[in-house]
């Protein structure tokens, strides 16, 4: 089976009335290592769903034992454990997008089918997108640094303001996020367009939605370039010099969906060379981000460290979205959040 097929219909042919196969239990595991949040999930999993057996295995050894019996698993699944999951048909992520190196060649050959998290914590990175858009609007980064120094030095110049009822959007990935990202800032009375590789018609307060193959030539009118897509084989470096280049030097430029998008060297040029206005960050091609690097000092920047997704009720969304799956799964219907694996997301 190729990465890109997404039929996400995985239940066997001969499931029980109770979600078995053959009367026998579907067996899914919890893939070590697992966050505390997660590690009465599978009590959790067997209580709700009768008919499934949910093993814990806590180290590599266990793991591979455990995988060759699994029809399902959570986490994540490294390539020394694949050749393991002979049985294995459904793979949950844990993440809506998963960190760099989740998806290899092997995995997307495998016939497994993946699902992510996606549309867990929308809201929470939503907010915090429109954070970061009023921040750099209204000139905080360097109001920050002041109140560090203690320094008092309003700055009353028109042009210190970006006015957000004068300006124009450009939401470049409009999936459950950037489509409420777009949404918010219409309500500011900002003119938002969006572009994306799969939605064609506008969203709620979107103008209208571009093709990907458009990216270029809107970058230029854009006062605000907002990145909420994943990390893909074509998202990977999207912002380089040369789109840097296209926008406009009173620009600004957030990223709040994967940090290999943005190449930090020539976002770094382009502020020095007063290219850009300014630029707001949660993600970034090397997290940590250095301490070193001269990002962290400069009072156009705005940076928070991958916290975007940070929000009540986000372990209980991710449970509820692995519960689906897996009575999905136990009676055959197509999963959901089902990802294309060539494409990783």
């Amino acid at each position: 089976m190729s990465g890109g097929d997404t039929n996400g219909a995985v239940g066997g042919p001969t499931s029980g009335p109770d979600g078995t196969a053959g009367g026998e239990p579907y067996t899914l595991v919890m893939l070590p290592p697992q966050a505390s949040a997660t590690e009465e999930w599978g009590d959790r999993l067997e209580r709700e769903l009768p008919g499934i057996r949910v093993l814990r295995p806590r180290e590599s050894q266990a793991a591979a034992a455990a995988l060759r019996e699994a029809d399902a698993a959570y986490g994540t699944l490294p390539a020394d454990l694949l050749p393991h999951a002979e049985r294995l048909r459904w793979l949950q992520v844990p993440q809506a997008g998963p960190p760099p190196g989740f998806y290899y060649p092997a995995l997307i050959e495998h016939p497994v089918r993946v699902t992510n998290m996606r549309d867990t914590y929308t809201d929470h990175v939503a907010a915090h997108t429109l954070a970061l858009v009023l921040a750099l609007s209204r000139g905080l980064p360097r109001y920050v640094r002041d109140q560090q120094a203690v320094r008092w030095a309003p700055d009353w110049d028109p042009g210190s303001v970006v006015p957000l009822t004068e300006s124009r959007a450009l939401v470049v990935g409009v999936g459950a996020v950037g489509a409420e990202v777009g949404r918010l800032l219409a309500a500011f009375g900002t003119e938002v367009e969006g572009i994306d590789t799969r939605r064609t018609e506008a969203a709620e307060g979107f103008t209208r939605i571009h093709p990907a193959g458009r990216l270029d030539a809107q970058l230029p009118l854009a006062d605000f370039v907002v990145l909420t897509v994943p990390h893909t084989p074509h998202t990977e470096g999207l912002i380089d010099t040369a789109r840097l280049a296209l926008m406009k030097p009173t620009a600004c430029l957030v990223n709040i969906g994967r940090g290999p998008t943005v190449r930090l060297d020539a976002l770094v040029e382009a502020l020095d060379a007063g290219r850009l206005r300014g630029a707001a960050l949660d993600v970034f091609e090397t997290e940590p981000l250095p301490a070193e690097h001269p990002l962290w000092r400069r009072p156009d920047v705005l940076i928070t460290p991958h916290v975007a997704g940070a929000g009540p009720h986000a372990d209980e969304r991710r449970f509820a979205v692995l519960l689906e799956n897996a009575r999905r799964f136990m009676t055959g219907e197509p999963l959901i959040n089902v990802v294309d694996k060539a494409e990783w997301h």
